[in-house]
């Protein structure tokens, strides 16, 4: 039985509903939604965590891989790891003496479609 907490993901109905911060006023219940996200991407290293997992060649990188990159103890990294899942960024599953972990990327989707402005969209089209 994996240890690891299961978190539900937001609907896609609001997601999708989520207009650029630059446009409308996010609703609280959006803003409560993804504060813990944003707050977790705070830390110089989580964000890193994020970026490592987001960009693994197969979806998807095992603890193991995380760990030498850092001059940081496991426990470390676990707790940094832990803060990502509770915030519903990443997900992980248990595979023998391992955790594997991958993005979330609707989550990702959500927080950068609330970031998005008019030059920004532009730019990126």
């Amino acid at each position: 039985m994996s240890k690891l907490k299961e978190l539900p993901l937001l609907d896609p109905e609001p997601v999708a509903c989520c207009e650029p911060l630059s446009e409308h006023s996010i609703s609280t219940a959006d803003a409560v939604a993804l504060a813990p996200a944003f707050k977790a991407l705070g830390d110089p290293v989580r964000l890193q965590l994020l970026s490592q997992i987001a960009s693994a060649a197969d979806g998807e990188t095992c603890v193991c891989d995380l760990t030498p990159g850092f001059e940081l103890t496991g426990p470390t990294i676990s707790h940094h790891l832990k803060v990502l899942r509770e915030a519903g960024l990443i997900e992980g599953e248990r595979r023998g003496t391992w955790v594997y972990y991958r993005a979330i990327p609707e989550k990702m989707t959500a927080l950068a479609r609330l970031l998005v402005t008019a030059e920004t969209a532009a730019a990126i089209a």
